[in-house]
């Protein structure tokens, strides 16, 4: 048969826009994220006729002493954003993402349109069971070295992301904690920063900010600097022995990728769900 007597092709059906439970099931996947001092500075926006949920900063939950350029805003959003993706993906649709999609509106981030049907991997449906499971350890690590082959998967699942991993060695790894320890000192001496913190920290919390609960015990040599949440409750949270040769890891967005479209459009890599001896987040290394 001749290409011209085939028949034109239809065009694929979108499903219609999934019911309200469904959608803030997805939602829900989304305020998971990990954020400075849980503070979770996020809006989002459903647009049902369009299908199409909008993700914006919210100013109201800014740190404005502890993180005054919204660097940290930013990187809170983007881990919304991820687990936004992943979440549409595993429910069966395809996630297609608009990065700063109006210049007018500078707090909104980004837009996620719900496209046709989706097939979700067994690497995304693996990294969306992770989401709740992820959750910020202050307690010490072992002195188990990570292995490899570890390294290298979440180095690989960074480049995926449109970013670089670096694992610092031991030397630049000294360096950089006790550059954290300085910057935490500095900090402290700012009374509005310290006003800012108490006002995010401490206490019994189940919605936002860090509990008591969630505090960890400090370095009784002083040589670790996990990040001072309460300085007037170290008897009260204690002391532990900290692991001697700390592996840290940067990642950055290479330049050419800032403002890629990436999310949705390849399978996300399950390592870093998977491999929770990084799973904790620290201050500079330590948080």
């Amino acid at each position: 048969m001749d290409q011209a007597d085939l028949p034109p092709a239809e065009p694929a059906v979108v499903p219609e826009c999934p019911p309200p439970e469904v959608v803030e099931g997805l939602l829900r996947s989304a305020t998971l994220a990990p954020s400075m001092h849980n503070t979770q500075p996020w809006q989002f926006r459903v647009l049902r006729d369009s299908q199409t949920i909008e993700l914006s900063a919210d100013p109201s939950r800014m740190l404005r002493h502890a993180d005054p350029d919204g660097r940290a805003v930013h990187i809170a959003c983007g881990a919304a954003l991820l687990n936004l993706r992943l979440a549409i993906a595993v429910a069966g649709r395809q996630p297609v993402v608009r990065l700063l999609p109006d210049a007018g509106q500078p707090l909104l981030l980004a837009e996620v349109r719900l496209a046709g049907r989706y097939r979700p991997g067994e690497m995304e449906s693996e990294l969306q069971a992770a989401i709740a499971a992820r959750h910020t350890n202050r307690q010490p690590f072992s002195n188990r070295r990570v292995p490899p082959g570890v390294l290298a998967e979440l180095a690989e699942a960074a480049v995926l992301e449109g970013a670089v991993l670096h694992f610092p060695g031991h030397d630049e790894t000294a360096r950089l904690l006790h550059l954290a320890s300085e910057a935490e000192r500095d900090q402290f001496a700012d009374p509005a920063y310290r006003a800012e913190l108490s006002h995010w920290v401490g206490g019994s919390r189940d919605r936002d900010g860090v509990p008591d609960s969630a505090l960890g015990p400090r370095d009784p040599m002083g040589e670790t600097p996990t990040r001072d949440f309460t300085p007037a409750q170290h008897e009260a949270l204690g002391y532990a022995w900290f692991e001697e040769s700390p592996r840290g890891a940067g990642a950055a967005a290479r330049p050419a990728d800032c403002h890629r479209p990436g999310p949705g459009n390849h399978p996300a890599h399950p390592a870093a769900g998977n491999h929770r001896c990084l799973d904790g987040q620290r201050s500079g290394l330590r948080h």
